[in-house]
């Protein structure tokens, strides 16, 4: 039955690339797994490419396609060990963290540069039960992606939504809280604040006084 062979064949191929990227996975290590950086998901996607052509492709031997998938292996192994020695090739390979709050500060141009928004902060700060900026002492973005959160001591207990996200009033928050612009402008004016579009992030503090946090990227 001749066209059993290639069903066979791939079945064969399947297995075996499933065993040798496997391999090639537990010597990366776990640390790869559970933390992926930029430089190991771009080995990751080419990994997984190459298996589907090695499956794919059966004109060539197997051991010839899997010998890119053994040179990744070492390419990575390769660059781990250079990550360890050298503090300068972990910052290339890996990138660096950056400072998106400090000590309930947000820093815009940071936020700017890494393409994260001001939903995209709050989302983070609310998965990990903290609803008001100034309650954070310090919010490290890592290489990974992942955002490190370390509360102040001694924060405020009550809990608001922000007043006001990138410029823009938030009237849902207003309405919770029972009051209008009106209200609004009037405060910021007591503050000194008189236009709502430099403002980056606001919120209620405990006293019921507002938390300002202007937008230092916009020009004077």
């Amino acid at each position: 039955m001749e066209w059993m062979d290639p069903i066979l064949t791939i079945i064969t191929r399947t297995l075996g690339a499933y065993i040798v990227i496997f391999f090639i996975l537990r010597i990366m290590g776990k640390r790869e797994i559970g933390e992926v950086g930029v430089f190991d998901l771009v080995i990751f996607l080419m990994l997984a490419e190459m298996a589907v052509i090695s499956i794919e492709n059966l004109d060539k031997g197997f051991f010839f396609s899997i010998i890119p998938m053994l040179l990744l292996l070492l390419i990575q192994r390769f660059t781990a060990h250079l990550s360890l020695k050298s503090q300068k090739a972990r910052e290339i390979l890996d990138g660096t963290s950056s400072i998106l709050i400090e000590k309930g500060k947000i820093n815009e141009r940071e936020m700017r540069r890494q393409r994260y928004n001001i939903d995209d902060l709050l989302e983070q700060l609310h998965e990990n039960g903290i609803q008001l900026v100034q309650d954070v002492e310090i919010a490290i973005l890592e290489p990974t992606g992942k955002l490190s959160i370390f509360e102040k001591k001694n924060k405020p207990l009550d809990i608001f939504d922000p007043i006001i996200a990138d410029g823009v009033i938030q009237q849902k928050t207003l309405q919770k809280m029972g009051k209008d612009e009106n209200w609004l402008v009037e405060e910021l004016a007591k503050q000194g604040y008189h236009d709502i579009k430099s403002i980056f992030y606001c919120s209620l503090n405990k006293d019921g006084s507002l938390y300002v946090d202007l937008n230092n990227t916009i020009q004077t």
